[in-house]
């Protein structure tokens, strides 16, 4: 749908993880400005999409519109907590024309299967924010390519966005933010 923008958020290290070996979010990635920046995008958003670990994980106070991606649904489905979505039973096309019949923003703050899977569909943004001088060992990284050496800039490149400019969320992080747009 061309009346729907994507857009991706992470905090990541320095080498490209969102969480370490346990798939728990460390503190070493947990930042006041960076989480006040995350939560004014979210209230920009008409749809959170996520996966399932971290719907669970993560609260939903303001009863924002969630799109959960899991392989139990039986392939769209609108539950109390929100739509569930299995993308191996239903196209992103069906399941957002039918989520945001008249489009809308769409937040997408992962994790890494949810953040792989729209390389392939699509970001309009991806707003990648990077707790510098941060290193993970055995973590989650954000994307699947960084497994293969690749950064997480050079797979955003790969797939056609382009650095904004670098804004410093915190100077005493330092934590910085990168929008990589199409």
């Amino acid at each position: 749908m061309s009346n729907v923008e994507i857009h991706g958020y992470a905090i990541v290290s320095d080498n490209d993880r969102i969480a370490d070996a346990t798939g728990q979010t460390p503190d070493i990635l947990r930042n006041d400005a960076d989480w006040a920046y995350f939560q004014a995008e979210l209230n920009k958003s008409d749809l959170t999409v996520l996966g399932r670990l971290g719907h669970e994980a993560n609260p939903n106070p303001r009863k924002r519109l969630r799109m959960v991606l899991t392989s139990s649904s039986s392939g769209l489905e609108q539950r109390e907590d929100g739509w569930w979505w299995d993308p191996g039973k239903v196209s992103w096309e069906e399941a957002i024309g039918q989520v945001l019949p008249n489009g809308g923003r769409v937040a997408v703050p992962g994790g890494r299967q949810v953040f792989d899977l729209f390389l392939a569909i699509g970001y309009t943004a991806f707003h990648l924010t990077r707790a510098e001088g941060t290193f993970i060992p055995d973590g989650v990284t954000v994307f699947s390519a960084c497994d293969q050496g690749h950064s997480a800039e050079v797979t955003l490149a790969d797939a056609g966005l382009k650095p904004g400019g670098k804004q410093v969320l915190d100077p005493d992080g330092p934590v910085t933010l990168v929008v990589w747009a199409s």
